[in-house]
């Protein structure tokens, strides 16, 4: 369990400080193509649910056996070795940096005005119509790219990695992508993608809402709200929000900045309209991207040392 624990530290750091290299194959896209490989074959024709949950365990079972094999062979051969694979394997699976460096290239344009090459890095990292946003639409963007990740790249796979290692992590990257790609509401994907979007949703409850909470007590209060009021308002915002999990990181959000998140968006010239959350206080700018960036930096600091301390005492108990 000690060498569980060091290889989780050295990998939560090592994402922080140097993230992927570009050009590596990372795993993601290989269970990627697995994902896209079944979903051809098996999205056609009837009892689409019970094909969508059957591409659902051989990606997941597939991808944890991988990771399992590979860890339990690397420690079989040097307790050193299976703590660097471990290390390494973790690290590939969170997005500190990764997620920093895509707020960034939206915030550096945007606060030099360049409205263009801002919608465009945005249009990289959401699935919104940029075309037209203005600079408090484009903030809101990717404030809200930024803080739901927070839970998706960074806390919801360390949550699962101090349970099982490297195999729950990677498990839990396998549900995650499996949701990306095909938990939609749309005709060609709600019911071959019903059984991963839910299963993503229980995968996700418990880090969503330990996240929410450590960005409430870790980072800024720009709006200058009392606790009491930043916590009462973040619960009953994050139930408006339609999804189960990431409405508990928006609203922590949008609280702590004093700002609004949500409301109207475009999709494929589609008008979208979620409920807006946050007191409103400030107009949303350039700048929030920031502090939503130090957010992100210390609710996962917060939940790293967490996660630690209780897996140290459960350790020290046992």
């Amino acid at each position: 369990m000690a060498a569980h624990f060091i290889a989780i530290a050295l990998g939560f750091f090592l994402d922080r400080i140097v993230g992927d290299p570009q050009n590596w194959p990372h795993p993601v896209r290989l269970i990627g193509s697995l994902i896209s490989t079944l979903t051809k074959r098996l999205n056609k024709g009837k009892a689409r649910f019970m094909k969508g949950t059957m591409a659902f365990f051989i990606t997941v079972v597939t991808v944890t056996v991988i990771v399992l094999t590979v860890v339990f062979f690397s420690y079989k051969l040097h307790l050193f070795a299976g703590i660097v694979v471990e290390t390494i394997l973790i690290a590939v699976g969170l997005a500190q940096k990764s997620l920093k460096e895509a707020a960034l290239e939206v915030y550096e344009p945007l606060i030099e005005g360049d409205m263009k090459e801002a919608r465009k890095k945005l249009s990289w990292i959401v699935g919104r119509d940029t075309e037209r946003l203005g600079e408090s639409e484009i903030a809101r963007g990717a404030i809200e790219t930024v803080s739901e990740n927070t839970a998706d790249g960074i806390t919801s796979p360390l949550f699962w990695a101090f349970l099982f290692g490297a195999p729950g992590l990677w498990m839990y990257k396998s549900v995650n992508t499996l949701d990306s790609m095909i938990g939609y509401r749309d005709e060609r994907y709600y019911e071959f993608g019903k059984f991963s979007a839910r299963a993503d949703d229980v995968l996700n409850f418990i880090p969503a809402r330990m996240t929410g909470l450590l960005i409430l007590l870790f980072s800024p209060n720009e709006g200058k709200i009392p606790f009491g009021k930043r916590f009462a308002g973040w619960r009953k915002d994050a139930r408006r929000h339609p999804s189960p999990n990431s409405g508990y990181l928006e609203a922590a959000t949008a609280w702590q900045l004093g700002v609004k998140l949500g409301g109207e968006s475009s999709y494929r010239g589609v008008i979208s309209k979620r409920p807006e959350i946050g007191p409103n206080l400030r107009q949303l700018e350039a700048a929030h991207i920031q502090t939503a960036i130090v957010q992100m930096h210390k609710a996962s600091f917060a939940f790293f040392l967490l996660m630690m301390l209780i897996g140290v005492v459960l350790y020290a108990v046992a």
